[in-house]
């Protein structure tokens, strides 16, 4: 063996370097390959066409809040597999493996986050759905959650923001899932009782049982581009109806056409969009003096002076309408001599006397 045998494995461990798989993330798209710290900077958001990709809810909360600062909170704790649910797999490890693949940091966590703090300097309380939690559906741990959310907006006068991405209501719960609609409803009403802004921003999905309830009931409704929202399936409306559906349905942009959507907003103008519109929603005063208006009846320039008959009338407008008509005589009787109804008295009766003849 040759030194040169014996060097080369040292040489090549000096040169060879181990890439990283996940430097470049392709689009899909436009099938482009993009670097990962430019599609970070980006918001997740593909720079050739715009395609939005899923982002988690930590990075969305960062993007939103003031400096990327907030405060989140410990929701009451849910019972854990209340109907004891089993189907490949038990629905207690499920929530295990779920916890463990969110990370330390959300370990005990369920599929929504509650956090409070500044956007724009104004106190905000948001509630974030995570689509990588068991695709984000709403169980009794989210229901409370949502409602905690609610109750710290009513407590703090702040508004409250709903960022779901949801395939709906938690199967493995049953009928005790299906009742956190109502509940987060109750939760919105609370939260309008007290006249404070309620803002769904709703994002890539949006279906099933949170669609039916509190995502849909937002004062002002936000979605992003190409964000599904809808209640079934595509395939499942098809087959049931037998008909084809238009294209793009279920899509933000179909329903903003169609009236269902007040606003699709790209990702990078969302903190700006929702920062102008709370301004508007609690703006404690109007931006502008209020200019008094004149009493009705009374004309924004000085009349000209008038002269004659007309001047009395332009001064006293109100006298002849204030004037009581004069008083009619009174009818005479039928039968009744004429002195008598002018109130002179009346002569003798003379009709049978006959040197009247």
């Amino acid at each position: 063996m040759s030194w040169l045998e014996n060097i080369r494995p040292k040489i090549r461990a000096l040169v060879t370097r181990d890439v990283p798989e996940n430097l470049w993330v392709k689009c899909a798209a436009c099938d482009q390959m993009i670097f990962h710290r430019e599609l970070d900077a980006n918001l997740k958001v593909c720079p050739h066409c715009g395609h939005h990709m899923r982002i988690s809810a930590r990075e969305r909360l960062a993007a939103l809040f003031d400096d990327g600062a907030f405060q989140e909170i410990e929701p009451p704790k849910a019972i854990v597999d209340p109907l004891k649910f089993r189907d490949r797999k038990r629905y207690s490890d499920r929530l295990r493996d779920a916890q463990a693949a969110a990370g330390a940091r959300d370990s005990g966590g369920d599929a929504a986050i509650v956090c409070h703090g500044t956007m724009g300097g104004m106190k905000v309380v948001i509630a974030a759905f995570k689509f990588s939690f068991m695709g984000g559906s709403m169980g009794v741990a989210v229901g409370e959650a949502f409602v905690a959310a609610a109750r710290l907006a009513v407590l703090q006068q702040a508004p409250l923001i709903a960022i779901p991405a949801s395939g709906g209501a938690r199967m493995q719960e049953g009928i005790l899932s299906l009742m956190q609609m109502p509940r987060t409803v109750v939760a919105v009403q609370e939260v309008r009782e007290a006249r404070l802004p309620f803002i769904s921003l709703m994002t890539d999905p949006t279906t099933g049982g949170v669609s039916a309830s509190f995502a849909m009931l937002g004062d002002i409704a936000i979605a992003e581009p190409g964000a599904t929202i809808g209640f079934a399936g595509k395939r499942v409306i098809e087959d049931t109806i037998r008909e084809k559906l238009p294209e793009g349905f279920q899509s933000a942009e179909y329903l903003h056409e169609h009236g269902m959507v007040d606003m699709v907003v790209p990702r990078q103008e969302m903190r700006e969009t929702l920062i102008r519109t709370l301004r508007h929603l609690i703006r404690p005063n109007p931006p502008a003096d209020v200019v008094p208006l004149k009493p009705a009846g009374q004309s924004a320039t000085a009349p000209k002076a008038l002269a004659g008959p007309a001047a009395a009338d332009a001064a006293a407008p109100d006298a002849k309408l204030d004037a009581k008509p004069a008083a009619k005589p009174a009818a005479k009787p039928i039968g009744e001599p004429a002195g008598a109804a002018a109130g002179k008295p009346a002569g003798p009766d003379k009709s049978g006397d006959p040197a009247a003849d």
